[in-house]
């Protein structure tokens, strides 16, 4: 597996929608039920065009296709895409006293377990260290929260993903020490 990570652009939002799209759709079978996985795709998650456009947003590839993606944050917003926020200002945090964000996590159903979210998440930690973090936060979906205590972030608190009209989605938040 000829795996390779870069830096998302704007002209690739479409196939990330599309990968969003696959793995929430795919991947969160059985942790949720139909309606909250479809309202979670129509509120919560989806591209957020400012880690993008901070150059903190990655995609792995394979073969040219876009077998995963994700990012980290120097903002406050913890999860969500761009339909999500309700302001469009997000302050930048201050990495002396605050733990960056690990934020926007999906995997190709077809590269689920093969190591390609492990591989975006060091690329992440490394960034967000050199940026001067030593901590980072997350809030996990059900489905991901695996990965991440595999790759050592504690959980620190349930929470629950409120969608309009519909049942909240378990979830939790977690940090580790970089």
């Amino acid at each position: 597996m000829d795996l390779q990570i870069r830096l998302a652009t704007i002209a690739d939002i479409p196939a990330l929608e599309e990968l969003i799209r696959d793995s929430v759709s795919t991947l969160s079978v059985g942790f949720y039920t139909d309606t909250q996985i479809e309202m979670s795709l129509l509120h919560i998650f989806g591209v957020d065009t400012q880690l993008i456009l901070d150059q903190t947003y990655f995609i792995a590839e394979i073969d040219q296709m876009i077998a995963g993606s994700g990012g980290w944050s120097k903002r406050k917003t913890m999860f969500g895409g761009d339909k999500l926020k309700a302001q469009k200002f997000d302050p930048l945090l201050d990495p002396a006293t605050e733990a960056a964000r690990l934020r926007a996590f999906y995997v190709h159903p077809q590269w689920s377990r093969r190591g390609v979210g492990s591989r975006v998440l060091t690329e992440c930690e490394n960034a967000a260290r050199l940026a001067g973090f030593n901590r980072m936060e997350l809030v996990a979906t059900l489905p991901g929260e695996r990965l991440y205590a595999a790759r050592g972030y504690e959980r620190v608190e349930a929470m629950r993903l409120e969608i309009p009209n519909g049942k909240p989605l378990p979830a939790f938040r977690m940090t580790k020490a970089l």
